[in-house]
């Protein structure tokens, strides 16, 4: 190992920045293959939690509707337990001894009246809040089979472009750890600094038409020459991603600047008469 540490130290700047951008290369590559795949899996992630969320609700609204359904059954075994009482209270009422145990009879009476009423006041109001539950029961269970299609159907989307690019990025990652290893671990670190930084994912861009490959900025010439001489690392002042003359990326100095922009259907002429009569 020390062997190969020693050798990646003794090579040239030249071969540390064409290994560098053919690193660049790869991972760019495996980065076109991440937007291929766009939102989707954040997508799926989101779906996943709300399915999860949803299912947390439904169980515990369950367990609610069970609750209150068992408070509602003892709260009917009380009223039956009070006309049981009354029912004996009413026939003792009829062989009271004196005034004093008449008295007491009714106060009793009343007593098991009063938890009657408020015991069925009570079953009311739990009838009321399961049916309530109930609802939003059945509106959670829809938004679940609504959320469920939606996350199968993410699901198979994701698994189908991961299916079409898996290998690719496999075979991808495998290059580019090898690569890693030909790399000056200071300029790798600095390289993914830059990258991580980037809006492009761009560390190592090469000099086209005087200016930055990566900001556009204009390059001086001096600059310009020391990029070419490729004897140190050259970054630019602007944006600072390390540069490289053109020809060691392997582009032609007067080659143009390929567009990867969709280009815009052109018009057949009697289309285009029609829009502009239109």
């Amino acid at each position: 190992m020390a062997k190969k540490k020693e050798t990646v130290a003794e090579m040239s700047v030249e071969d540390k920045l064409k290994n560098l951008y053919q690193l660049q290369t790869m991972l760019s590559d495996i980065d076109k293959i991440r937007i291929l795949r766009g939102e989707l899996p954040l997508e799926v992630e989101d779906l996943e939690d709300e399915v999860e969320g949803l299912r947390t609700r439904i169980d515990r609204a369950h367990e609610e509707m069970e609750d209150l359904k068992g408070y509602a059954s003892n709260l009917q075994r009380q009223i039956e337990e009070a006309f049981n009482k009354l029912h004996g209270y009413q026939e003792h009422l009829d062989n009271v001894a004196n005034s004093r145990e008449f008295d007491l009879l009714n106060k009793e009476i009343e007593y098991q009246n009063l938890e009657i009423e408020l015991c069925e006041k009570r079953i009311r109001e739990a009838n009321n809040d399961l049916k309530k539950k109930e609802e939003v029961l059945r509106q959670n269970e829809q938004l679940l089979e609504e959320r469920s299609q939606d996350l199968d159907m993410k699901k198979n989307e994701l698994d189908e472009i991961v299916a079409e690019t898996k290998a690719e990025e496999e075979k991808l990652r495998d290059k580019a750890k090898s690569l890693e290893l030909t790399i000056e671990p200071r300029l790798l670190q600095a390289f993914k600094r830059i990258r991580k930084n980037s809006r492009n994912g761009l560390g190592i861009v090469y000099v086209q038409r005087d200016a930055c490959g990566g900001c556009f900025a204009k390059i001086p010439p001096q600059r310009q020459l020391d990029v070419r001489m490729r004897k140190k690392v050259i970054v630019c002042e602007y944006c600072g991603r390390i540069l490289i003359d053109a020809e060691l990326a392997g582009v032609k100095p007067n080659e143009p600047v390929k567009d990867e922009k969709p280009k815009r259907r052109r018009l057949s002429k009697k289309k285009a008469d029609e829009a502009s009569e239109e």
